[in-house]
């Protein structure tokens, strides 16, 4: 049977390609008859044929009321993790636009941080998600004192805190002095910062105390909630904030699957193609949580346009839009005086060749001109 599929695979291999063929391969039922996969090939090249894409077809056009459309339809929502403090998704359309302006600073930072065997499993998963998550020493401190008299500031840490997140008293207190660099002491179980002579004012004391309480102890920078989450049958830690460098350094990670939803960290960790990669399945992530049916090709356009220079530009007035050569496509999308008084002042011209101008003036569009033509020289 294995000749067979070989045979049958080699002869079929110019009219599909190779990804399409395995794939046949891998999902072959067993018992199947030399007929019946002929009648599987033949299938599989009627349906490969009528979902190439016809040449000269507007696949800008298309995409973009492929897009719009059903983009019309998104709710607006903000969908909370039950039970997690300040662990939400940005989901709907603000995630949509968000990833197409290509902006910098995400409302919902997150990421899927797989793990190796055995910790996949479940094993030791609280510790782990413990030694991720950004430790402060407020988180670990059950009280602050303020001792206006001495200038001291007296901390309290929570035994149990400490314990729980792996740190010694003797451990806390080191931390401590490399944050305050000022003079720590232990005294009858609690811990005593003296404010040095010219900070010592009322006002100081209460600044290093707040000072104090947002310093970084532990973990990864950014990483500010986790939450361990069984999908399927196996955990994996959700966190909000990204730090996808210093993650993918740790050994327990599975770095072949971890992602961040941050496009910039991703193209300055893993590169413009992992980019283009998690813009597509963000935007694909949120169209299917709406219930919504756009075609995957519409949004791998989408993507290439954004990444096509070897950075992430955004489909934005100082983005994508700024190149376009058309006074009145760059006037259409946002700021139009000021690009129409611009154009005026060096008197620029609009050859009319894009689609929005067209549109803006009621003439046809100019699409599916691209076709290249053909021009025989014929002797006499």
């Amino acid at each position: 049977m294995t000749e067979v599929i070989t045979e049958l695979s080699n002869e079929y291999l110019p009219q599909l390609n190779k990804k399409i063929v395995s794939d046949i391969k891998k999902n072959v039922p067993e018992g199947v008859t030399k007929a019946q996969l002929k009648q599987i090939f033949d299938l599989t090249v009627k349906e490969y044929e009528d979902s190439k894409v016809e040449p000269g077809e507007s696949v800008g056009v298309i995409s973009a009321e492929s897009i719009g459309e059903p983009g019309t339809q998104m709710t607006l929502n903000t969908f909370h993790f039950a039970g997690v403090a300040e662990m939400n998704v940005t989901t709907g359309l603000p995630r949509i636009i968000e990833i197409l302006d290509g902006r910098k600073t995400l409302s919902t930072p997150m990421m899927e941080i797989y793990l190796k065997s055995p910790h996949s499993e479940g094993k030791d998963i609280k510790r782990i998600a413990l030694i991720i998550k950004e430790t402060t020493v407020g988180e670990v401190v059950s009280e602050f004192i303020i001792n206006m008299l001495e200038f001291t500031i007296e901390i309290r840490p929570d035994e149990d805190k400490l314990r729980e997140i792996g740190m010694t008293r003797a451990g806390f207190i080191k931390a401590l002095e490399k944050v305050v660099k000022l003079s720590v002491k232990e005294k009858d179980g609690s811990i005593f910062v003296k404010a040095s002579g010219k900070d010592a004012g009322l006002n100081e004391l209460y600044k290093l105390k707040e000072k104090i309480k947002e310093a970084y102890l532990q973990g990864i920078k950014g990483i500010r909630q986790v939450l361990p989450v069984k999908r399927g049958d196996e955990f994996i830690i959700v966190t909000a904030g990204t730090n996808l460098g210093k993650i993918l350094s740790l050994d327990f990670v599975d770095t072949t699957r971890t992602v961040s939803n941050d496009l910039y960290e991703t193209a300055s960790v893993l590169g413009i193609e992992a980019a283009r990669q998690t813009a597509i399945n963000e935007i694909f992530k949120v169209i299917e949580s709406q219930g919504l049916n756009i075609d995957k090709r519409h949004i791998m356009l989408v993507a290439d346009m954004m990444c096509t220079a070897g950075s992430i530009k955004g489909i934005t007035r100082y983005g994508i839009v700024s190149e376009k050569s058309s006074v009145l496509a760059r006037a259409s999308f946002e700021t139009p005086i000021k690009h129409i008084i611009d154009a005026a002042l060096i008197g620029e011209e609009d050859t009319l060749t894009s689609v929005v101008e067209n549109v803006m003036i009621n003439q046809p569009i100019p699409v599916g001109t691209g076709l290249p033509g053909l021009v025989v020289e014929v002797k006499k």
